[in-house]
């Protein structure tokens, strides 16, 4: 008895999918609750498990297809194989050269006589070839193959081919680490091969190498859209369009933040069994500004200002997929350690394809972080339907002026995207600005001011 294999349900808002991959074939035996297809949804990936265990029976939808919620996408069927399968014994097949240098030698018998003596007291005398032209040609001809065998065995284990493709003179070595120089294509001019510094510099003054990848894959490359790129690009444009947005910057010194890691890092992660990061700073100092600013906590539905009264920080994490933005919910609630090992969770999950809708949606505000990436201003984009997205850069060691002397400091700049529909100037350099003090002052996190 078969059982069916259909789409099940995505979550809110998502009414199909595509098949992104089946990671069975037909005819290969699953078990109950084994992963057997790939959905691709606008938000996550889902995976879709056998209801049984059996035998993959049919798969009716193939890949690249969209499928909407309850859709068919095969059948699971029982599985009625022999627990003993007949291993039939494999006949000699002579190679293809083999057979022409026997039908060769039966021409070259065909064309000659053979003469046979008769047979003595002692014995019967062999076939004799009054032709004896062909001998030299079968001879020659069988001796071919053994030859060559024995010269490619010889060859592998030639120690100084090897030796000699990477053999380089330590500063040959030194330029091409320096230059992620692959040694093994370079013909040394040094004796037995050694690439000397001299070839580098000659290849650096030489003309560059041809463009292999446009060779293989031509000028140009199409390749579809993932419906996850194809929801980024589309909600981006939205947030463009539909959107009043703009951008105010500030610099803020993480001086004090580094000391605070510096000094109780190992003590943090020894209770807590997680590193104080960055983040938890952040969040908190977001968290403060949300209160006292309440207008980019807000949204626009239709006519109305919806304010919200609680704080739900979503975070990009970057994928391979693509970026995805997870939600930290109730961090007002949490501890630093506590918004650490969530943030660690979640990121953990948007890497490994494990998210699930639930975990991207009710965010309320948006951090995102393009230091990692070494970004050290951009202006980031609204979050649909959010107002606000805060944007960390890079820390720079740069000179600055405290208490009319230039000091050496660790510098960060600070952009704030924010939706001038509901939000003002002002409201938004002053969060922007609350933000600062409270990094810059982390007591004022604890003591919430």
């Amino acid at each position: 008895m078969s059982e069916k294999i259909v789409v099940p349900a995505l979550g809110e808002s998502v009414k199909e999918a595509t098949v992104s991959k089946w990671l069975k074939s037909v005819g290969e035996e699953v078990d109950s609750d084994e992963p057997l297809v790939e959905l691709e949804t606008d938000k996550v990936n889902v995976e879709v498990p056998s209801p049984s265990s059996g035998v993959l029976e049919t798969i009716d939808v193939k890949e690249g297809s969209t499928v909407e919620v309850g859709a068919l996408l095969g059948s699971v069927g029982e599985n009625n194989s022999q627990p003993v399968k007949e291993i039939k014994e494999k006949k000699y097949v002579p190679p293809q050269k083999k057979e022409e240098n026997f039908s060769i030698y039966e021409e070259e018998v065909d064309k000659t006589k053979i003469n046979k003596k008769k047979e003595d007291t002692n014995g019967t005398e062999p076939l004799v070839l009054e032709k004896e032209e062909a001998e030299p040609v079968i001879l020659e001809d069988e001796k071919l193959e053994p030859a060559l065998i024995l010269e490619d065995e010889h060859e592998e284990y030639k120690p100084e081919k090897k030796l000699r493709k990477k053999t380089a003179s330590p500063s040959a070595r030194k330029i091409a680490e320096e230059k992620n120089i692959n040694l093994e294509d370079i013909q040394g001019s040094g004796r037995h091969g050694v690439v000397l510094k001299e070839d580098l510099v000659n290849l650096m003054g030489s003309k560059p190498s041809p463009n292999f990848k446009k060779m293989k894959d031509g000028p140009e490359e199409r390749i579809k859209m993932t419906r996850l790129r194809l929801t980024i690009a589309k909600r981006l444009k939205e947030a463009q369009n539909n959107a009043a947005m703009l951008t105010t910057f500030n610099e803020v010194d993480m001086f004090n933040i580094m000391e605070i890691r510096k000094n109780y890092q190992e003590e943090f992660q020894k209770k807590y069994s997680t590193k104080l990061g960055f983040m938890s700073f952040f969040v908190k100092a977001c968290i403060g500004a949300l209160k006292n600013y309440p207008a980019i906590n807000a949204e626009i539905q239709n006519e109305e200002i919806v304010y919200k009264n609680y704080y739900n920080i979503s975070f990009a994490v970057g994928t391979e997929r693509g970026l995805v933005v997870p939600v930290l919910r109730n961090p007002d609630e949490m501890s630093f350690a506590d918004i650490e090992k969530n943030i660690l969770t979640l990121g953990e999950k948007a890497r490994n394809g494990k998210i699930t809708i639930n975990d991207l949606q009710g965010g309320t505000f948006t951090i995102t972080n393009g230091g990692i990436y070494g970004s050290m201003l951009s202006t980031p984009i609204l979050n649909p339907p959010q107002s606000g997205v805060l944007g960390m850069h890079n820390i720079i060691q740069r000179p600055v002026a405290i208490n009319g002397e230039v000091i050496i400091r660790p510098m960060m700049y600070l952009a704030l995207s924010y939706d001038h529909r509901i939000v003002d100037g002002k409201e938004a350099v002053s969060f922007l600005k609350n933000i600062k003090d409270s990094l810059e002052e982390p007591r004022r996190l604890f003591l919430n001011i």
